[in-house]
């Protein structure tokens, strides 16, 4: 199988990457931007494999899109490429927009001349997957789960550009025949995430010995999934999900914030036999705005119908994480020598470009 995967320099995109060419043995085209959250260095071990192809190409150009589907003739699209960091939405939501809402239509339109052009046999086994997110769901209290049936429901910028993108592939599921299935997923973590995410974050600031912000009180829960779960369960979704379902993809990982920083500085402390406990750079600082409060996936469809389960604990994927950032320094440090110094954004003082 050859499969184009959108945004597969990104931080769960290169993961699916890694798995469908080691594990699964299919071709793989990336077809990436690379913004700033990409990184090829993601893929430095399938790189050089002649199943793997790379094409820079923003999923907004229509043309540019046409000429790579006709190159490649893909037999399946997993689309991961988006604008995903809710802070960044906040402050400036109309890039959110254009990537998301825009380049998805873009994508699906040719995604769709592309399909309309296979044989018969080709088309029954054709699959166009879109990566979402559980955000769109809104947020939760304290008890209940979120379903393939919870009614959409978005707070950030973030949310909603992709709430938007899934009504799009649905739309071009059932008016054009595109066969589509969907999935939405809790909070993804792991080696090799773009250090604006709150673990990276807590992982560099720790080992800085730098202050670690903490968003309000840090009560808000989430759902943690480890990306290569996370990766497997997409594959299993291409290969065998029911068209036009939605799959829900989670961790059974519900950590508050606050708990997750400091079993964070626990696990660094104990790997650099630290005497000051890392938890004392912890500090509280003013909350995202429209900062949903509790995340949690009710996983039961895939389980059952696809048979896929988290094989890591929410313990044994920060350990495996923070070892990783430890052990791979160099990759984390040329990220922060282009620029990046994980400064606090998104407080609603954008201007909304």
């Amino acid at each position: 199988m050859k499969v184009l995967v959108t945004g597969g320099a990104g931080f769960i995109g290169s993961a699916v990457v890694r798995r469908a060419i080691s594990d699964r043995g299919y071709s793989v085209v990336n077809v990436d931007v690379l913004t700033y959250a990409a990184n090829l260095a993601n893929l430095a071990s399938v790189d050089q494999d002649e199943r793997y192809s790379f094409e820079q190409v923003d999923i907004r150009d229509g043309e540019a899109l046409e000429q790579v589907f006709r190159r490649h003739d893909p037999d399946a699209v997993m689309h991961l490429a988006a604008e995903s960091h809710v802070d960044r939405s906040i402050e400036g939501p109309l890039a959110f927009v254009d990537t998301n809402i825009m380049g998805t239509a873009t994508l699906l339109q040719a995604a769709r001349a592309h399909y309309d052009s296979l044989r018969t046999e080709r088309k029954e086994a054709f699959r166009f997957h879109h990566i979402s997110t559980d955000e769109v769901y809104g947020a939760l209290g304290p008890t209940g789960f979120f379903t393939e049936t919870t009614r959409y429901a978005p707070n950030s910028p973030y949310a909603s550009s992709k709430a938007s993108s899934d009504m799009l592939v649905r739309a071009w599921g059932k008016t054009y025949k595109l066969p589509v299935v969907i999935s939405n997923c809790s909070n993804n973590y792991g080696p090799f995430q773009f250090p604006e995410k709150l673990i990276p974050v807590v992982i560099l600031k720790a080992l800085a010995g730098e202050t670690i912000p903490v968003y309000g009180d840090g009560s808000n829960v989430r759902d943690w999934l480890y990306v290569d779960d996370h990766a497997e369960a997409l594959l299993t979704i291409l290969e065998r999900g029911r068209l036009g379902e939605i799959y829900n993809v989670g961790g059974d990982a519900e950590v508050s914030n606050l708990d997750l920083v400091k079993q964070i500085c626990k696990i660094i402390d104990q790997e650099l036999d630290r005497k000051t406990p890392s938890e004392d750079l912890i500090k509280f600082v003013t909350d995202r705005p429209g900062h949903d409060f509790r995340y949690a996936i009710d996983a039961d469809k895939i389980k059952s119908e696809l048979g896929w389960t988290p094989s890591v604990t929410v313990e044994q994927g920060i350990a495996e994480t923070v070892r990783w950032y430890l052990e791979n320094r160099d990759w984390w440090q040329a990220i922060q020598a282009r620029g990046h110094q994980q400064e606090r954004i998104g407080l609603t003082k954008g201007t909304g470009a």
